[in-house]
């Protein structure tokens, strides 16, 4: 699965600020609950409307996105 399959930027949704798709939750809060030491199951219950696999499949693209060497 795509980052544009998970995530979506809209003007009219939050200035534009990337969300997870369906919602209204901004990418960098998952980020940042887990940086701050929160657990994803922490995160999912402050946001519901974020599914558990939605949150796992950012998680895992943006994994791939950093470790994976760059393309010349």
């Amino acid at each position: 699965m795509s980052a544009s399959d998970l995530i979506t930027t809209d003007p009219e949704i939050l200035g534009g600020v990337p969300v997870f798709k369906g919602t209204r939750v901004p990418v960098k809060t998952l980020f940042e609950y887990l940086e701050n030491g929160y657990s994803l199951d922490e995160f999912l219950e402050c946001f519901p409307s974020v599914t558990r696999d939605l949150a796992g499949e950012v998680l895992e693209c943006s994994e791939r996105a950093l470790l994976s060497p760059a393309a010349s």
